[in-house]
């Protein structure tokens, strides 16, 4: 058997298991810890599973799967999810994996550590080189540690929100390796690009955001079956957004050189990548 999916809630996986079936799919369920792995028996319906798997974690309460549990006769009269307190930290848990997690709370104790007293000392440790006057070319870390630093919350909330949908779905779906790779290439190169343009005071974890952006685009459009995507309006929204910072346009101090070279580095791993998974 070849696993297609993981859900957080049985029920909601039963109501996919249901749909499935109704569609000539044979799949299985495995409980492991707190999570329900989904597989199907035959390879030949890995694909259409992977991506039913897509869309029903964008819309599970689609009637569709409800009236497939109760064709089965398996079903009440809703889809359970669970408490919703419970249900919610769930799912923000299992819609990720490690790497997605550890950098979003990465960034969350330094923004804690930014406003809570702590400001001077944390922006000196992890600023770009020359940002607080004097360096060490032995400093390696100052390449890739500006990304973990956000100024202001509405910078850290749209980052981490982008970051845990976009590279959750990277990780849990793909893998971490791809992550990791774009982690690293999108949180160090753009830097290196950014400092040239306007100098070392800069941070953020929006290159890295870029990234996995123009990743998950490009991989919808060229690998479907790959189970991420990234609407065109969603993606022209974002470069709409990159070209009026160049501009200046918001009167917004924006890091458009990471911006760009970001979204430079995801396409082209997306390119990469769909070229050796086809």
């Amino acid at each position: 058997m070849m696993e297609f999916g993981r859900l957080p809630n049985p029920r909601a996986a039963q109501a996919l298991v249901d749909y499935l079936k109704s569609q000539g799919i044979e799949c299985h369920q495995t409980f492991l810890d707190d999570v329900v792995v989904l597989s199907v028996v035959s390879a030949s319906d890995l694909s259409a599973a992977q991506a039913e798997f897509a869309r029903f974690r964008q819309n599970p309460l689609d009637e569709k799967y409800l009236a497939a549990s109760w064709e089965s006769g398996t079903t009440s009269s809703h889809l359970d999810y669970g408490a919703p307190g419970l249900s919610l930290l769930s799912r923000f848990i299992t819609g990720a994996g490690p790497l997605t997690l550890v950098i979003f709370a990465l960034c969350v104790l330094v923004y804690a550590a930014l406003n809570l007293g702590f400001g001077d000392q944390t922006f000196a440790l992890l600023s770009f080189f020359g940002a607080t006057g004097t360096f060490q070319a032995s400093e390696l870390w100052r390449v890739f540690t500006p990304t973990l630093l956000h100024f202001s919350l509405m910078h850290i909330s749209f980052n981490l929100l982008w970051w845990w949908f976009l590279g959750g779905r990277i990780e849990t779906r793909i893998g971490t390796k791809p992550l990791l790779i774009l982690l690293l290439v999108a949180g160090t190169v753009p830097n290196i690009a950014q400092y040239f343009l306007t100098g070392p005071n800069f941070g953020g974890l929006s290159g890295v955001v870029y990234a996995v952006a123009g990743y998950s685009w490009l991989m919808g459009v060229r690998k479907p079956s790959a189970g991420i995507s990234l609407p065109a309006s969603y993606m022209g929204f974002m470069v709409l957004w990159m070209v009026l910072g160049f501009f200046d346009v918001l009167g917004l101090s924006m890091a458009n050189a990471a911006h760009l070279g970001g979204l430079m580095v995801g396409l082209l791993q997306a390119l990469w990548d769909s070229r050796k998974t086809r």
